[in-house]
C-alpha cells in the first residue's frame, strides 16, 4: 500500500462551451496578472508614479511575456514546429483540423527576454524613466505570479517530475501512470513564494530600491537558481545534455544567473 503518494487526476477544466474551453490553468494566469496589477499599484502610489500609467504596463506585461513564452518554448524546445506553423505558435488555436487549444507551451526564459524588451519600450515611451527602474519594481509580481503558473502546470500534469522510485510522490493518473514522480511543480512554486517574500522585505524595509539594477538582479540569482535546482528532479523536456549532464532549462538559467551577480555588484559599487 503506498501512503506517501498522491493520486492526481483533477479536472482540468473550469467550464467548456462547445470546443470552447477556458482552463484552470487559464485561470492561475488571470489571478497572477492581476495580483500582479495589485502590488505593481501600491507601488507606484509608493514612488508617486501616476495610477494610469499601470494600464499600458498591463497591456505591455500580457502581451508581451505570453508571446515571449510562447515562441521561447519552440525556439528552444521544438524550433521544427515553430518554421512549420509559425501562426500556431504566435495564436491559441490549431487550424488542422480547427481547435481552441489555448497557450499550452510556455518557456518561462522567453517570458523573462519578452518582459525585458517590453518594459525597455514602456520606459522610454510611458514611464520616461531608466529600463533598471522598472525591472527593479517588476519582479515582485513576476515573482508571485511564478507561483501560479507552476500550481496551473501541476493541474495539467505537465513540467512533471523524474520517479521518485518510493512511496513518496504525486501519481500523475492523466498520463496513465502509477507511480508516484516529484512534484517539481510545487518544488518551484514554493521556491518562487520565497523570492517573492525576499524581494517584497527587500524592496519595503531596505533602501535596495534607491540603487537602480539591484532588486532586479537579487531576483534573476533567486529565481533563476530555484530553476537550475528544481531541473535536477524534473523529466528534461527535450531529450539533450551538456557535458555536466545539465539540460536546456539550467544552461538558459546560468547566464540569468550571472547577469543577476552582475547587476547585485554593480549596483553595490554605485
Amino acid at each position: 500500500m503506498v501512503y506517501l503518494s498522491i493520486d492526481w487526476n483533477p479536472n482540468i477544466e473550469l467550464f467548456k462551451i462547445g470546443s470552447f474551453a477556458i482552463r484552470y490553468y487559464s485561470l492561475m494566469f488571470v489571478i497572477a496578472f492581476i495580483l500582479g496589477l495589485q502590488i505593481m499599484k501600491k507601488i507606484y502610489e509608493n514612488e508617486g508614479i501616476s495610477i494610469e500609467k499601470l494600464d499600458t504596463l498591463f497591456i505591455y506585461a500580457v502581451i508581451s511575456i505570453l508571446l515571449g513564452a510562447r515562441i521561447g518554448h519552440f525556439l528552444f524546445y521544438d524550433t521544427k514546429f515553430l518554421f512549420e506553423h509559425p501562426l500556431e505558435v504566435l495564436l491559441p488555436v490549431r487550424f488542422n483540423p480547427f481547435q481552441f487549444t489555448g497557450y499550452q507551451g510556455l518557456a518561462s526564459h522567453g517570458g523573462a527576454i519578452g518582459m525585458i524588451i517590453a518594459m525597455y519600450f514602456y520606459s522610454k515611451k510611458v514611464l520616461q524613466k531608466p529600463l533598471l527602474w522598472i525591472l527593479d519594481r517588476i519582479t515582485l509580481p513576476v515573482a508571485i505570479g511564478g507561483v501560479f503558473v507552476r500550481i496551473g502546470n501541476l493541474v495539467n500534469s505537465e513540467i512533471i517530475g523524474k520517479p521518485t522510485n518510493s512511496d513518496y510522490g504525486f501519481i500523475f493518473r492523466q498520463l496513465g501512470e502509477d507511480f508516484p514522480r516529484h512534484a517539481t511543480q510545487l518544488y518551484e512554486a514554493f521556491g518562487y513564494l520565497v523570492t517573492f517574500i525576499i524581494l517584497w522585505f527587500v524592496y519595503w524595509k531596505t533602501d535596495k530600491k534607491d540603487k537602480m539594477g539591484y532588486i532586479f538582479g537579487l531576483f534573476m540569482v533567486l529565481l533563476w537558481s530555484v530553476r537550475f535546482v528544481a531541473e535536477f528532479f524534473k523529466e528534461a523536456q527535450v531529450d539533450n545534455r551538456a557535458a555536466w549532464d545539465l539540460n536546456t532549462g539550467q544552461l538558459l538559467s546560468i547566464p540569468m544567473i550571472l547577469i543577476g551577480f552582475y547587476l547585485m555588484y554593480k549596483a553595490k559599487k554605485k
